[in-house]
């Protein structure tokens, strides 16, 4: 017995001294970011701003890979279920973290069980844009226009968000129940698709980030009749809040980055670390507030602890809108 345990001993100290060398040598070839969702929108752009800094960072290539579907789920079970060698990354959100796991009970991961939460990136508030051409639905220019229009109408009007389980998709809710409202959802794999269906007028309105729809606001084929932030946003001032509306709706879809449970602490510390320096860069901060991004930076635990709270914030307002899946 002793000569057994002394061999599994021996086992554990070349087990542990192996992955030492490993994290040490981190990254010896490209490193996957996975963004769970279709091209074009924020958790795409924000994946290349961090994929290009970590390749300048660590001189070796990060690539972005697009997987998307079932509301960004099956990138995270991509990346959850991968080694935790430091090559395989994805791009988080509320959604993803909170939303999607309350919702869905049987999602098939657990956000803080089967993920290392690594750093965040930033957030961006959600809007509610309408098409800006002339036509009888595009006569929703504000949103008392909205809800008037809402109201009178035989039909729920139809949204288009980035998934069942998306940000949009919880701020459209809430808003809802505020205003007694009834709306349909039609989800889409990606913000981008939504936002060029409302500008064709084939659904009702949207629900995307600043972030996602900052390009047809500048354009003007879009119109932004509120934005979930607590102030207006210096570069979209006159996009009002829901909060100077009269409704109780404040609310931030952010990004973090996340690698599969048991990510080596080393590789923890060294990614957070220039996740942080890469979003201070002037060109950074400055290319977030145009697209209405909200910046903080933290450490790994801070961002862990961060998403703990918003589990804690957003669980109860999913239960009592009914939307936790039997």
């Amino acid at each position: 017995m002793k000569r057994f345990c002394n061999a599994l001993f021996g086992l554990a100290v070349i087990l542990v001294a192996s992955s030492a060398r490993a994290a040490d040598d981190w990254p010896s070839r490209p490193v996957r970011i996975v963004n769970t969702f279709a091209p074009g929108g924020a958790a795409d752009i924000l994946a290349r701003i961090v994929a290009d800094h970590l390749t300048t960072a660590f001189k070796q290539q990060f690539f972005v890979e697009t997987r998307a579907g079932a509301g960004g789920t099956i990138g995270v079970q991509t990346v959850a279920n991968s080694d935790p060698d430091g090559y395989n990354f994805v791009i988080t959100t509320l959604s993803l973290a909170i939303i999607g796991p309350v919702m869905n009970p049987k999602i098939g991961y657990d956000p803080m069980k089967d993920l290392t939460h690594v750093g965040y990136i930033a957030g961006s508030p959600i809007l509610f844009i309408t098409s800006a051409k002339n036509d009888i639905k595009s006569g929703m220019k504000t949103l008392k226009d909205f809800v008037a229009r809402s109201k009178a109408s035989a039909k729920p009007l139809t949204y288009g968000t980035s998934g069942l389980q998306a940000a949009g998709h919880m701020v459209a809710q809430s808003f809802a129940m505020q205003a007694d409202l009834k709306l349909e959802i039609i989800p889409y794999k990606g913000a981008a698709q939504s936002i060029m269906d409302v500008v064709a007028n084939h659904i009702d309105f949207a629900t995307p980030t600043v972030t996602s729809a900052s390009g047809q606001l500048r354009g003007g084929t879009v119109n932004g009749l509120a934005v979930s932030a607590e102030q207006r946003l210096p570069d979209y001032a006159e996009v009002p809040t829901f909060k100077e509306l009269g409704y109780d709706l404040v609310a931030t879809n952010w990004f973090g980055l996340a690698g599969p449970a048991g990510l080596p602490a080393d590789i923890v510390r060294k990614v957070n670390r220039e996740i942080n320096v890469a979003m201070a860069k002037p060109e950074s901060q400055q290319r977030m507030r145009e697209d209405g991004m909200l910046v903080h930076g933290m450490d790994a635990a801070a961002f862990r602890k961060f998403i703990a709270e918003e589990g804690v914030r957003w669980k109860p307002v999913i239960e009592r809108a009914g939307m936790v899946e039997k």
